[in-house]
This record gives structure tokens, C-alpha cells and sequence, in this order.
């Protein structure tokens, strides 16, 4: 994307981070101030990266159900698609 301060990656430019670990949870809001009974599903997934230069980073984020199966779905594909190579 032009302007995005975003690395952008290629064949010839190599991996800017290592993803070494990876986990997840299952979690369920259940109530929030402004909602008595949420009850809303969530993933949570944190990765471990190791930048080029040995810095250990961790980093978090929350997915909805549906999102959290696309992300699966992705990781099997790319999981597919490196098995070939």
C-alpha cells in the first residue's frame, strides 16, 4: 500500500521477525458497563517474534470467533503451501 508504514516483504528483501511461540485462549466477556449480559466469545493469541537483531518482542491481540477461524484457515494454507516447497 503506498504510504503504509507497514514492512513490506518480498523474496529478495527476507523475514524482519521469527515468529518463535505462539498460544491462545478462549475467553467469554460476560458483562461489560454498558451491557449487563454480553456474553460474547473471543480468542485471545499472543506471539513471541525475534527481530533480525535478537530482540524478543510479545505481542497480543483479540479476534472474534469468526475471525479467529479465517486466521486458522490462513495459517493451514500457508502450512500447505510450505510443505511443497
Amino acid at each position: 500500500m503506498e504510504g503504509s508504514s507497514e514492512p513490506q516483504l518480498d523474496a529478495k528483501s527476507g523475514v524482519t521477525n521469527q515468529l518463535v511461540d505462539l498460544q491462545w485462549k478462549l475467553g467469554m466477556a460476560v458483562s461489560s458497563d454498558s451491557c449487563r449480559s454480553l456474553k460474547y466469545p473471543y480468542v485471545a493469541v499472543m506471539l513471541k517474534v525475534v527481530d533480525r537483531s535478537g530482540q524478543v518482542e510479545n505481542k497480543s491481540f483479540e479476534m472474534t470467533i469468526p475471525q479467529f477461524q479465517n486466521f486458522y484457515k490462513q495459517f493451514k494454507e500457508i502450512a500447505a503451501v510450505v510443505e511443497t516447497v
